[in-house]
């Protein structure tokens, strides 16, 4: 709930600014990419990119959200408000990432509704288990990620950098603007160890019921089970990290 508030404080700047950036990624894309009635697999590029974006807003806030945390009590030293409470590294953990996965989830109700009214989009979902475990399994993975990477950091210019450098580019380059069939054969194997490709293209197969993550269902399923798993074996690991006080505890 600490948070949750501490977001909703500043709705404005968490909510509603990342709705409205997104909603500017699908104007100028739509415009730049989509002129000439595009058609991607089977579909308008502007339905198309639409779910990818949703995913991609849901995914950078939740991240955005978990590594600020920490790292501001840490900067501020406050870092003890999180760490004299009677609640256990796991349940600390748990409500980092949930409020992550809340306001991830705010993002993506905000886009989503907007982009209801955006014309040539058609966000008529074919799965429901597609949408639902791969936004959700997507925002807690960069909530993991973001938890880990506030643990790492010592000051804002590390969390920049990571937002930077990697979360940035694993996003932009995870198949949201395009399908990975385009790029040679090398850049479609590298593209396969990007795990936020696979948050992208199995929300995106909820809306479009294909996907370019392989040629049948059983695939989509596959990345499905490999994203929880991935989620199971991040969250282990930063249990362990906080068991250990590194970076927390003199």
């Amino acid at each position: 709930m600490k948070e949750v508030r501490r977001f909703f404080k500043v709705q404005t700047q968490t909510i509603w600014a990342p709705a409205v950036t997104t909603l500017l990624y699908l104007m100028i894309f739509t415009l730049a990419l989509g002129g000439g009635g595009r058609i991607v697999l089977g579909v308008p590029f502007a339905t198309f990119v639409a779910p990818g974006l949703i995913a991609m807003g849901m995914i950078n806030n939740s991240f955005a959200n978990s590594s600020f945390g920490l790292l501001v009590g840490k900067i501020q030293g406050t870092i003890i408000d999180y760490l004299m409470p009677p609640i256990s590294n796991a349940e600390l953990i748990l409500a980092l990432v949930a409020a992550a996965v809340t306001r991830a989830i705010l993002v993506g109700f905000a886009v989503a509704g907007a982009m209801l009214f955006w014309p040539g989009v058609d966000l008529t979902v074919q799965h429901p288990w597609a949408v639902i475990w791969f936004g959700l399994m997507g925002a807690i993975l960069l909530g993991l990620i973001g938890v880990l990477t506030s643990l790492w950091a010592e000051k804002f210019d590390h969390n920049a950098a990571i937002t930077n450098f990697v979360i940035t580019p694993m996003s932009m380059l995870s198949g949201t603007f395009y399908v990975i069939s385009n790029l040679s054969p090398t850049f479609q194997t590298i593209s396969r160890f990007n795990p936020i490709f696979y948050v992208i293209s199995g929300f995106r197969f909820g809306f479009l019921g294909q996907s370019d993550i392989g040629t049948t269902n059983e695939a989509v399923l596959h990345g499905a089970i490999g994203l929880g798993v991935l989620n199971l074996v991040l969250w282990i690991a930063i249990y362990y990290i906080f068991q250990s006080g590194w970076k927390l505890k003199a």
